[in-house]
């Protein structure tokens, strides 16, 4: 069982149309604070503690440039360790200042809230690097169709003054004949 919890207008109209979609904050989206996003990360991290999902992944759109975007899907909940290469066997030991469980309890919430923080910035860049593409194409297409149109207009000018040159002419070669 997969359930969605959207964050912006688009994507939850194309979910709500197939899925379940158990909430959507259509509204994060008009002030990107960090403030606002740590919110949502907090929730997501006390919905995975308490048992209710097993797996929380993000999917969201990285900017590559502004005609590209990647669709990207990172697992947010649980954490996965980065496969280190071993380069030593010797088990060292370090002083940790605070202690370990202060640093854990302290920087993974800030890594989580970071993480989502970056989907949402890279998510929100895509929007409108498509929207700037979108827009330089629709530029492109109206200049041409009004150059189309200008070549059309002045073709049509054209003829019509020649045929009022040809009735002058023919009515002058009336009354002269």
């Amino acid at each position: 069982k997969v359930d969605f919890i959207t964050l912006g207008k688009k994507g939850n109209d194309i979910i709500k149309k197939t899925e379940t979609v158990v909430e959507n904050n259509n509204a994060i989206f008009d002030e990107l604070t960090f403030e606002n996003v740590s919110l949502i990360a907090e929730k997501l991290m006390q919905l995975y503690t308490e048992g209710k999902y097993d797996k929380i992944v993000l999917v969201y759109n990285q900017f590559k440039n502004a005609a590209t975007q990647i669709v990207m899907r990172e697992q947010f909940l649980p954490i996965q360790p980065i496969e280190a290469e071993e380069t030593t066997k010797a088990n060292l030991d370090y002083i940790f200042e605070p202690s370990k469980v202060e640093i854990v309890e302290e920087l993974i919430p800030k890594s989580l809230k970071t993480q989502l923080f970056k989907a949402l910035r890279d998510s929100f860049a895509s929007e409108h690097g498509a929207r700037m593409t979108a827009m330089h194409k629709a530029t492109d297409n109206a200049t041409a169709l009004k150059d189309d149109l200008t070549l059309s207009y002045n073709k049509a000018r054209q003829a019509a003054i020649t045929n009022e040159i040809l009735e002058i002419v023919g009515g002058a070669e009336a009354l002269n004949g």
